[in-house]
Formats: C-alpha cells, structure tokens, sequence
C-alpha cells in the first residue's frame, strides 16, 4: 500500500448547521478487565458533524475504547474504567446519567449485523422506540421508519416488502438495517465497529455513502482495520498501539491527511503504509 494510492481521493469535511450534532470527548480514559488494564489515558476529541477514525492493530483497545463511549463496557463482568465521557460537556458517567439515555443519545453498530431475524424489516427498525420508552402512534412509527431507511440508505430496496422477516435480508442490507435501527431512536452519535469487515465491496460502498451522508448532521466514530476507508470517510484518525503486555494508548491523533501525509510518529507512519499491523 502506498500514500499515493490511499490517499487518492480524501474525505471532504462535512458541513452541518450549529447545534445539530453533539461532540464527544474523553478526558483520561483507562479501562481493566479483571487486574488486566487494556487502555491508558485516552484523551480525545471527536467534534460535531464530522467522521472520526480509530486505527491501529487488533488488540490495542480500540473497540474497548468504542464500547466506553455509550456505557457498554460496564455491563461486561470485571470490567472497569477511569476518567471522563465528556457528551456535549456532561460526564455520561455521572450519577445522575441515566444508562439507557446515554446509549439513546451515543447508537452503536456492531461488526456482525444482529437484526432481530423473524422481526419485521419495519419492526426491527422501530424496535428501539420501545426499549428507551419512547410511545409513538402507528402513523409516526411508519414515518420513523421509513425516514431512518432512508438515512441508512435502505428504502428503495425494501419499501415494497416492509413486512418481511429482517433475516431474510443480504448480509449488507442487514448492516444497513441495523443502521437504520439505530438511527430511529434519533441519536447525537453513532458508534460503527468495522461495520464492513464481513461485507462485500458492493455493500461497503454502500455502508460507506451512509457513512458521508450522516456526518452531515451526526458525530460518527468509526473503528477499521482498512486504511482506504479510513481515509474515504473520515476527516480526522488516532492511532491506537499496544506495546507487549502493555496497555493501548493513542500513539497519534489529528487531521486524516495529516496522519497519512505527514505522521509525527515513525510507528504511525510504519503502520498506515502496511510495514506492520
């Protein structure tokens, strides 16, 4: 892999009216399993209305790091974490934060689609409405579900058959699916780990385009081990390492072109053009 061929055609910065999108921030973020820590001292900012990209090696934390963002990452057994989940300025982890508004306001997509798969294509949409209490009208969930398809870039390949099983979907259409669902309950940020790890070239572009259209009024942070989409759809990247028996930490962070241009790290520079990783 080259710098000239990675970075061929950069993701232009989305442009989105004040107050739209919500910024995130991390202030000293480190996180155990057990006795075992995983991440130290992450401070990051991932501003409104734009793509951010973790990069890095598979098990430097980085999806660790995702999972922390909506409060995940508690709910696995042992598992700890230190600093601060700064959403548009208030500590998600404060007290007086409730868990299920936190992960209405911060969505997550996961690497495998996980469609409810004898649910409706419509019902697994709107399926989220109900799990963060939101009572909404037949009519408004037949709106909602058709506005969230076509966010995700579904609703021309499935407005004619809003009745059949979500499983009966490709695995891409899957993926959009579950962005769909995601983005039904209205969240500030969306959350993607790899979501086109398991998808074919096709689907990707597909998961890709949605990808450029949300930022336009979302935050999206998108973890991936492909460093052509890292540079296609975001337009800032960290750089996630762990060294041997170390835990992860951000090696490097700033504009993608600059992380891809011109690394202040040797390690950054060794990894985003394939001599290791």
């Amino acid at each position: 892999m080259t710098a000239t061929s990675v970075l061929a055609e950069p993701a232009p910065p989305a442009v989105a009216p004040a107050g739209t999108a919500a910024h995130l921030e991390t202030r000293n973020v480190s996180a155990w399993f057990g006795t075992h820590k995983v991440l130290e001292r992450v401070s990051m900012s991932m501003p409104n209305a734009s793509v951010t990209a973790l990069i890095g090696p598979s098990g430097c934390g980085k999806s660790t790091f995702l999972r922390i963002l909506n409060r995940m990452h508690e709910s696995t057994p042992m598992a700890k974490m230190a600093g601060e989940v700064l959403l548009d300025g208030h500590d998600v982890y404060d007290g007086s934060q409730r868990v299920t508004e936190t992960r209405r306001r911060i969505g997550m997509v996961f690497q495998k689609p996980n469609p409810f798969p004898a649910m409706s294509i419509a019902d697994n949409v709107t399926a989220g409405l109900k799990l963060t209490g939101q009572r909404v009208s037949r009519g408004e969930r037949a709106e909602i579900a058709e506005r969230s398809l076509r966010r995700a870039g579904l609703w021309d390949e499935v407005k004619n058959r809003l009745d059949r099983p979500g499983g009966a979907l490709s695995g891409g259409q899957q993926q959009r699916l579950c962005i769909a669902r995601s983005l039904a309950v209205d969240p500030d940020v969306l959350l993607m780990d790899e979501p086109c790890s398991a998808l074919d070239p096709t689907s990707t572009r597909h998961i890709e385009r949605t990808i450029g259209e949300l930022a336009h009024d979302m935050t999206v942070v998108i973890v991936t081990h492909n460093m052509q989409q890292a540079v296609r759809v975001s337009q800032q990247c960290a750089f996630f390492l762990a060294a041997e028996g170390e835990p992860g930490v951000v090696v490097e962070m700033g504009s993608t072109r600059q992380v891809f241009e011109q690394p202040q790290d040797q390690r950054t520079s060794d990894y985003v053009h394939g001599r290791f990783g």
